[in-house]
């Protein structure tokens, strides 16, 4: 889940990497009370919604963009802006004059995919002193997070900030975050925020996204537009053995069997599957899984386009293409198995494009990842759907008073300052000469580094996502390259930007759609199981659902 310098621990290597939910950190927050606007306003009915119109454009904070520094890349037709140059220590901007914490004492709950920094250390302490505040940091295991979420929600013992990303938004959590975190309207609505210059700064398609139960409660980690799943490929090994990149899912099928050498231990790909429902136009997940056809709303699982995805992956598997490992279900490794050369071709968040090649340079210099460009079903253009602009929140606990919340919100707007500036150099490197050392005009983390200045204070507010590595400048431009290219096909889902609430009642509805796309791609189901799977969704709630969002479509419009 990326942000302006995310490294490969930001996007965890499951499928929570591609926004899905989990159905255990739901069942663990009985109780919670959804409160969304738009479709209900009545306490605890559980019928969900979204805000919209006037009503929400006067909670939304004005935007002032920020001019501390222009990108060395701009951003083409939707991309993000890319910076490859470092500004020497003695150029780097001061946007928050002093101290803007007062002493004050906070718990942080977030997760965390790698091992902990050490309690206390170097990093933490230099960022609570220029704070002037202490953020007690409590990192959990990334990859059992929901569980945890979801107990600490249900026992009302909760840190003062929580971090909770859009993939665990599951269920009853969408909810509890209306009954247990503060309101900031009150704080940053509309002209407010320009109190916080660093946070006024977010794009508002963020702020929209942080809307939760009527009110503006989250603050926000802004998304790049493309960011969920992006097909990797060995750009240096395609090089070595003269492999081309594929232009269409029959192209990858060939190049899948010429790769695979089993006896060689390399196979072509790892599980394909988020990248075939783009080769194929699929929508996405939750809740931009709608298409409108012929004047009715039409769910992702109801699409030939679905199908056909399921087809090709299954192609894929049946050939003996995807690694063992991959086949099993062992989505952890996926990164080390591309890295070690056993896989060419993978799929993954964005932080990944950072996150390896920083990994490698030292280990493997030769190493070289690359973002295949989507295409059509048969070759052609592709139809892309943009992310949501925002994906992961923090969420102040409603216990606090109102000092407190604006003690913290000035913290958010220190760790907001934008690349170019010293609190950005402090909060994504640490201190120079501990945490980092200047190499040929450019920040380079050293081994205390790397161990201590994790994404750890970035979950709490981000500013505006970039493209922001000067340590691997080709890797900048490549990347922001390939957004410029992709960005040409990308097109708004139509609920874009709308934070929406499922009633409960549908909340688990397409869960088994996951289980069953592992068992058809596998062939241990049929196309044909995944049809009837569809019928069964209609009958089980999906056609209400799909009256549901009509309702919600007609009375707010559509985002796209």
């Amino acid at each position: 889940m990326p942000n302006s310098q995310a490294s490969a621990s930001t996007s965890p290597p499951s499928r929570r990497t591609f926004l899905a939910a989990t159905a255990v950190a739901a069942a663990a927050v009985a109780g919670g009370v959804p409160l969304l606007t738009g479709c209900s306003t009545e306490e605890g009915s559980g019928k969900g919604g979204t805000t919209s119109g006037k009503e929400l454009k006067n909670l939304l904070p004005t935007y002032v963009a920020s001019k501390v520094s222009d990108p060395d890349i701009p951003g083409v037709n939707g991309s993000s802006p890319g910076y490859t140059k470092a500004p020497p220590a003695a150029e780097l901007v001061a946007s928050v004059r002093g101290k803007p914490g007062h002493g004050g004492s906070y718990t942080m709950f977030e997760p965390l995919w790698g091992t902990p920094p050490p309690k206390n250390n170097a990093y933490y302490k230099a960022v609570n002193e220029a704070l002037g505040a202490t953020v007690k940091l409590q990192p959990q295991d990334g990859n059992t997070y929901g569980e945890k979420l979801g107990a600490v929600l249900a026992s009302g013992d909760i840190a003062d900030i929580v971090m909770i990303p859009l993939w665990e938004m599951g269920g009853r959590i969408h909810g509890a975050v209306s009954a247990k975190f503060a309101d900031l309207g009150p704080y940053l609505s509309g002209d407010k925020v320009k109190k916080y210059p660093n946070l006024a700064a977010i794009p508002t398609a963020a702020w929209q996204m942080s809307v939760f139960g009527g009110k503006l409660r989250g603050l926000p980690m802004p998304s790049r537009p493309l960011t969920g799943v992006i097909p990797y490929y060995r750009e240096d090994i395609f090089t070595k053995e003269g492999y081309q990149v594929p232009k269409s899912p029959a192209e990858f099928l060939a190049l899948a069997k010429e790769i695979t050498r089993p006896k060689s231990k390399v196979w072509a790909c790892d599980d394909m599957w988020w990248s075939a429902q783009r080769f194929f136009g699929c929508p996405g997940e939750k809740p931009y899984y709608w298409i409108e056809k012929n004047g009715k709303l039409v769910h992702k699982v109801e699409t030939e386009n679905y199908l056909e995805a399921l087809e090709w992956c299954r192609k894929l598997f049946a050939g003996g293409y995807v690694h063992p490992d991959a086949v099993a279900g062992k989505a952890n490794d996926a990164l080390t198995r591309f890295t070690s050369g056993q896989t060419l071709l993978y799929n993954d968040g964005d932080a990944k494009w950072y996150g390896a090649t920083f990994e490698q340079a030292g280990p493997n210099p030769d190493f070289k990842i690359q973002g295949m460009d989507w295409f059509g079903p048969d070759g052609g253009d592709p139809v892309i759907y943009l992310d949501p602009p925002a994906q992961i929140w923090s969420f102040l606990n409603k216990k606090l008073s109102k000092d407190q919340i604006e003690e913290i919100l000035a913290l958010a707007n220190f760790i907001a300052a934008p690349f170019g500036t010293k609190e950005q150099r402090l909060i994504d490197y640490g201190v120079e000469g501990v945490h980092h050392d200047m190499k040929k005009g450019v920040p380079v983390k050293n081994a205390t580094g790397i161990r201590d200045v994790q994404d750890t204070y970035r979950f709490i507010v981000s500013p505006q996502a970039s493209v922001a590595y000067p340590d691997f400048p080709q890797m900048v431009e490549d990347y922001c390259g390939w957004m410029q290219r992709m960005g040409k096909f990308a097109r708004k889902p139509l609920f874009y930007g709308m934070q929406i609430q499922e009633p409960n009642r549908y909340a688990s509805l397409y869960t088994p759609f996951e289980d069953l796309a592992k068992d058809v791609t596998r062939g241990r189901k049929s196309i044909k199981d995944a049809q009837r799977a569809v019928s069964d969704w209609r009958s089980g709630g999906g056609d209400r659902l799909r009256d549901w969002y009509a309702g919600l479509l007609e009375k707010n419009g559509s985002g796209a």
